[in-house]
């Protein structure tokens, strides 16, 4: 079926629970919510989930396959596609292209590329680090040709810019932190 639009990174990361075997939706759900993995960071409401995961169905980039209980309802059994690995591998790996996204698609981007291996985790820091060096460089030279009379947009730049560089100092150090890690103390998504 074509994609009719491209998905939401928050889709995209879901993918990542269903690559290793199939789940049902409850039990993405359950993995959601657990401490030390997204559930650290996304608060997704089952409904919503839900409907993410209709999403990737219609779109291909999940499978469906029914599972027969006995003494109870029949269930969802949900497995990412060809189509879906591609997708979720794409996204994986590239950098997210503004500061807002840090808190969310960037770290759900860090806690699959270190289930996969701590050097996916370091290659996707590593071109972060690279899209922050040129958001500062930006910030800065759009604060070089402000005329003196725009403090505001002045105050706003370095606002900005203060946020930018907490951001490439947390990097960093992040980055430092997987160099001295063991990939055995990763607790993924499994």
């Amino acid at each position: 079926m074509p994609q009719t639009s491209a998905p939401l990174s928050i889709e995209l990361a879901l993918l990542g629970y269903v690559r290793s075997h199939a789940m049902h939706g409850y039990e993405i759900y359950q993995k959601l919510l657990n401490p030390g993995g997204l559930g650290d960071v996304w608060r997704i409401k089952q409904p919503l989930l839900y409907a993410y995961l209709k999403r990737l169905e219609a779109e291909g980039l999940l499978r469906a396959t029914v599972e027969l209980q006995p003494d109870r309802p029949p269930r969802r059994l949900l497995a990412v596609t060809p189509a879906g690995e591609e997708a979720f591998q794409q996204w994986l790996v590239r950098p997210v292209a503004h500061g807002r996204e840090l808190r969310l698609e960037f770290l759900a981007k860090l806690y699959f590329a270190r289930c996969e291996d701590d050097a996916v985790a370091l290659s996707l820091l590593d071109a972060q680090l690279q899209q922050i060096d040129e958001w500062i460089e930006r910030l800065c030279t759009h604060r070089r040709t402000l005329p003196a009379e725009a403090v505001y947009e002045r105050l706003v730049t370095d606002y900005r810019w203060g946020q930018v560089r907490a951001a490439l100092d947390w990097l960093t150090a992040v980055h430092t932190e997987l160099l001295q890690s063991s990939s055995a103390e990763r607790q993924c998504h499994g």
